[in-house]
Formats: C-alpha cells, structure tokens, sequence
C-alpha cells in the first residue's frame, strides 16, 4: 500500500493535494502485494503525492474517475484538519462549505432554524460516540449542564444509542467539544465518512454472551477509530485524552499481513479519503433484535456453545435504510449473511469488510456511496470472496438463529450481580422539562451510570433494591411510568428530530408525531382494536431513514409540506422490509387511509397475526380497494362494560368541546384523563388540582 508523507504534511494547514489515483476493484482471483511502494526522488523534492487507497498508482495517462466534492475536501484537509481550524478563528458565526464537510468528521452538523423567516441564525448540534449505548454519570451530568448553559435545554437521545446536543453556536463550540472530552465523552466520528457509533443491547445484563457482546462492540469501535490526532489537535490543542485500548485491538489494526493497511499513514485503516460514504455497525446476542441488526453495514451476532460460552460470531452486511425519493435506483436494503468467524478473528474479518467497502465503494455520487449498493452491484458471493482476501481466511458456514424479538428492556430488572436496573421510555428521545429534572436528580443523588437504547429510550443502572421505591416515585411524579401504563403505541414509536433544525428536513417528524400518535389511538378504539394492541409506527422528515421507517409495519416519510409517503409490511421484530404504498398523503388525510386498514385487520387477521404481515399476506392492490370502498365501520352489538361517565348534559357538552380541540370524541378523553389518573396514583403520585385540570393531561 503507498502512503508517502512528511512531517510537513501533517502540520501545514493548507496542505494540497494535486494528484489523486482513484479506487481500484480486486478481483477474487488476484491478490496484489501492497507493500510501500518506492517514490521518485523528483516526485518527494517536488510534489508530495498522498494515494488515498491500497492500490499501485496508476499511469499519469489513466483517466481520472469523477469524484464528489466532498471527496476532494478530504483529500485537501490534512487530515480533516483544513480549513475547519482556520474556520474557528474567525468571528462568523457559521463555517465555509468544506469545514461545514470536515466538522462531521468530529462529531457535529451545522444548522440553522428553519422555522425563522430571513437571515439565518446558525448554530451546531453536536453528536456524542457511545459504544453499547454507556455513558457515565460524570458525562450524563456534564451533558445535562451542556444543555442548559450552551443548548436549547434538551437532550435529545438517538436511534444509535448517542446523545445529540442542539442549539450550541459557533463562539461556544471549542468549549462545549473540550468540556464532553474531559469529561469521559467523545464525539470523534460520531458523524462522517466513517464508522460511526457502534451499537449493542443496552441492558446491564451479567450473562456471558451479553458481555461479551458489549466488549466486542466496544473493541470495533477503538479499532475503526481514527487515529491522525484531528480531533484533539482542533478542540484541546493537541492534547490526547484517551482511555487504554486492549493488546487485540492495537494488533489488529497493525496487521497488515493481507494489504489492509496504509504503511507509515496516521490512519492506517482509512488513509486521507476515510470511507466512501457513513458506515454503521450492531452487535447482539440471538433473538435480541433490540439494535435493528439488519440495517447496519455490518451485522455481528455472538453465537455460544450449550454451556453460553462465546464461541464466534454469525456475520450479516449489506443493510441500510437511505433512499431518495422518485429515484428507484436508491432503495433501503436488508442485511445478509455473509458466515461464520471464530470469535478471535472477529476483528479482522470486519476489518476486511471495512477495507473492501474503502476499496470498492463509489466515491463519484454519494447517493450510490453506502456498501449496500456495492454488494447489490455484485452479488454476495463476489463481495465474499473479495473480502476473504483481505481476510486471509474462507469464512465459515452461518450458523442456524432462533426467531429475533424486539425487547425494550422497560421496567425494572434484574442485573444478575444483586442489583437493579430500570429502563424508562422518553418520546421521542427528548429529555426536557420536568423529566430532565427528574433524571438529574437520581442519577446525581444515587450516583448512577445509564444506557442509551437504539429505541431512544433510557437505562439507569446499578440500583439498589432500597432504593427502587424512592426513585420510582421521583420518576413517576416527572411522567416517567411504569411501562404498564405507556400507551404501547408509544413503546415501539420512534420519530427523526426534523423541523426545525435539521436542513434535509421536508415536514414534521419529532413534532408532529405525538398528535399522530393519539388520532391512530382514536382510529383503533374506533374499529374496535383493543387497548394493548399495537403496530410499530416511525416517522421521518425527509427519506434519508435516521428513525428507520422502513422496517416499521407502518412508516410515514415526509414528501412534501404536511405530506407522508406511507410504507407498509416490516414486522414487528423488524426483520422484514417495508414497501412503499402510497405516495402524497397529507396530514389531514391520515384517517381516510389508515382506518380502513385498521378494521379490516381487526376483522379479517389470521390468529396473531401482526399488522405488518396482514398488509404483506393481502397486498397492497387488496389494500387499496378496502381505501376506496371504505364508508366507516359496521359498529357491531358486543357485551362490554357500559359505563356512564358523565351524569349531566352540562358536564358532557364543556367534555365534548375539550375534546374537539383534541380531534376526539368526549367518551375517549374521559378514557384517557381516567386512565392517566389511576396511572399516576398506581405509581405513587397523586394528581394535583392542576394536573387533574383536562388541558395539562398528559399520555405518557
């Protein structure tokens, strides 16, 4: 491999690169020494030439490949370093094209609000790496503060078990980025053209194959991470701050027995150009399908012997859920598998994966840049055999799995060491408010660590049995309940942030889904679906899937102002891909399609059967129909509790008029306040006068 370098290059910023060699595809049958190649004297007194890839250069008469503009930022940035270090000198409160490219690669996107007319205030959200999802109390609680005195008072929880920060602007940057560093956090590639969080279960389980899952995560994630010192040259001034990596790590990321590696290059594993385009990986253990493991890049699943030791590791690629509307050829894409490898190649053989994705990826148009259109392109086979060659080895057979469940790990649990952990659901990931009180509080008074869920939910750990009382009534009193008594609608939903800031934003998502939410509770009492039924529902913005939408039994994607393209089929466990529906449904519209769904389901499911697979089994054409010809449900006579709730014509009217407000009839807002009610008292809270008052009722 030919990486050649001075000590210049890495120290002036404004380093250029004039000569690109561009990728190379290896074919199964070839197998090239990569070894450093010898460069002219003329071209080292001259031209310093960077080649970005593992492959011989090419002759100065070789046509030049078309590459994206982002892929010339990089090769011009010195390591991710120009112009982003220039940038933050200056007092303009956002950054040029090419820093707002490169600070990506440290963790961060620049925004602004979109919901303002004229200029534009620019601020930043800022994205943390936390593998399996852990995150100390020292960081929690620097994070919790970070929101206050730099953000817009919230943390927002992601679908890859990180915190997102928003609303820091540019002046505060430096201090904020220095702050989670010294603080036992990182937001090093949390964001770019490269690996990005690793995910694993959240739950503090003390059993062999969840452990060693969560290790394993971990050691991916130290051997992906970049190695040139941008990160620390940029927000500590060169300081390293950084926690020991295990001797595997270190040893795998050094071999470069098979051509993996840059030779003498700051980042060994990614050279000047990193990835083509974002890369994502999950760890688990069979039937945990709590970490979506068939959207990632990478699949890992431990696979034990009958006694629960770690034995090795099943290996699915090729998943991803980014598309672009009206273009076909852009599709979300489930993982495959690929084999089996012994459990101490783990981290060779996703080093491999990587290096073939480095090698052979699109770097001209990063619509088509994400390894699964690479695998689509070739074929499985052809992707394995290229990827045995940076490997070394034939991948074994995959090994048989047990049927994936979804698991949330709500409630309180077990650890498997004496004590308890307790897993609490937060719409939407947003931590604000009187929950954002609540959390500090018992995390600060009882000094707790938690876990991320990749369903943007909250684990707190080591707890102590005496003080599970006290903590649950501080909890319940903020709206944290007891699983039992959150709607199971919300338990599975999950929306992207999108307006206000995120830029690629084409409608509501975080914002608009709680009202959704509460009007598909409204269709279901209306057909007759019973209270504990659920669909899995996720919504997004825009296409590019960050809620993961298309593994939803019902996913809505914004395609215009108030407007969802409605996907329809994934399953409940997530292991089947969703299917586009309809295209163009508006807001306000939503009742028209999807209650018609609702009741023919509920009239015509085969036992069990979940929503997902009762719209894959009758097909979208069948579907349609039921839309069209649809006139409202045939209120059938049924035995059921008949409860009068309102004893005067008065008490009705003021019900049934709240309840307009709330796209509700007053029989289902009296169901509702009813029900938070006892809720609230089960969990050791009782409402005050205010709280009882209809409008500050709330469903959590």
């Amino acid at each position: 491999m030919t990486t050649s370098f001075s000590a210049a290059a890495l120290t002036d910023p404004k380093l250029q690169i004039p000569t690109y060699h561009t990728l190379s595809s290896l074919s199964a049958a070839s197998s090239l020494n990569r070894n450093a190649l010898p460069i002219p004297s003329s071209t080292r007194s001259s031209t310093l030439i960077i080649r970005a890839v593992s492959t011989p250069a090419k002759s100065e008469t070789a046509t030049e490949q078309k590459r994206s503009k982002v892929e010339i930022f990089k090769e011009q940035s010195n390591f991710i370093r120009y112009p982003l270090n220039e940038d933050m000198l200056n007092d303009a409160p956002n950054l040029s094209e090419a820093a707002t490219q490169l600070i990506k690669f440290h963790g961060s996107y620049q925004q602004y609000n979109r919901d303002e007319r004229g200029s534009r205030t620019y601020s930043f959200m800022i994205r943390t790496k936390n593998p399996c999802g852990k995150v100390s109390n020292q960081l929690y609680l620097t994070m919790d503060d970070l929101a206050d005195q730099f953000g817009i008072g919230t943390l927002r929880l992601t679908t890859r078990q990180t915190f997102q920060l928003h609303g820091v602007v540019k002046k505060d940057l430096k201090h904020v980025m220095a702050t989670i560093i010294r603080n036992m956090g990182s937001s090093l590639g949390a964001c770019g053209d490269l690996n990005r969080n690793v995910l694993a279960p959240a739950a503090p389980i003390l059993r062999k194959d969840y452990l060693f899952a969560q290790e394993t995560a971990e050691n991916i994630a130290a051997l992906l991470a970049p190695q040139s010192g941008f990160y620390y040259d940029v927000w500590v001034d060169g300081e390293r701050i950084m926690s020991a990596e295990s001797p595997e790590v270190v040893q795998a990321r050094n071999d470069n027995s098979h051509g993996t590696n840059f030779t003498d290059s700051p980042e060994p594993i990614y050279g000047t150009q990193f990835l083509p385009r974002k890369f994502k990986i999950a760890v688990t253990v069979p039937t945990d399908n709590s970490v979506d493991i068939l959207t990632n890049d990478i699949g890992v699943v431990v696979v034990t012997d009958d006694n629960g030791e770690p034995q090795g590791f099943n290996l699915y690629v090729g998943g991803g859920m980014g598309r672009t509307h009206r273009m076909e050829s852009t599709f979300p894409r489930l993982a495959e598998p690929l084999g089996y490898v012994p459990k101490e190649d783990i981290l060779y053989a996703v080093k491999a994966i990587v290096v073939t994705q480095r090698e052979n990826g699109r770097r001209d148009d990063r619509k088509y840049s994400r390894m699964k259109y690479l695998i689509d392109s070739w074929g499985i086979e052809k992707f394995r055999n290229v990827v045995e060659e940076y490997y070394g080895k034939k991948f074994e057979p995959f090994r048989s799995l047990p049927e994936w469940e979804f698991k949330s790990y709500l409630g309180w649990h077990q650890q498997g060491d004496g004590g308890l952990f307790c897993g609490l659901h937060v719409d939407n990931g947003r931590i604000g408010g009187k929950m954002k009180t609540a959390l500090r509080e018992v995390i600060e008074k009882y000094h707790l660590n938690v876990r991320l869920t990749p369903n943007q939910n909250i684990i707190l750990t080591d707890i102590r049995a005496a003080w599970k009382r006290p903590i649950t009534t501080i909890l319940s009193q903020a709206g944290l309940l007891q699983p039992k008594y959150v709607d199971p609608l919300n338990v599975t939903a999950m929306a992207c942030p999108a307006f206000p800031l995120c830029p690629l934003a084409i409608t509501e998502a975080e914002r608009g889904i709680p009202s959704i939410l509460k009007r598909i509770r409204a269709m279901f009492e209306k057909v007759g679906l019973k209270y504990n039924e659920s669909v899995v529902v996720r919504i997004t913005g825009c296409p590019n899937g960050c809620a993961r939408p298309y593994m939803a039994e019902l996913g809505l994607v914004g395609d215009g102002p108030n407007s969802y393209q409605v996907w329809l089929g994934g399953s409940s466990n997530q292991t089947s891909l969703a299917r586009s529906f309809m295209d163009k449904v508006k807001l306000h519209d939503l009742e028209k399609v999807l209650e018609p769904l609702f009741y023919h389901w509920k009239q015509k499911r085969q036992s069990k059967e979940s929503f997902g697979n009762f719209t894959s089994r009758l097909g979208f054409e069948k579907l349609k129909e039921f839309i069209e010809k649809w006139e409202g449900p045939v209120v059938a006579q049924t035995t059921r509790h008949n409860l009068k709730l309102f004893t005067d014509k008065e008490t009705y009217e003021a019900m049934d008029g709240l309840a307009k407000l709330q796209n509700k009839n007053a029989h289902q807002l009296a169901i509702e306040v009813i029900r938070n009610y006892v809720a609230s008292n089960q969990n050791g809270k009782g409402m005050t006068t205010e709280q009882n008052s209809l409008g500050a009722v709330t469903v959590w």
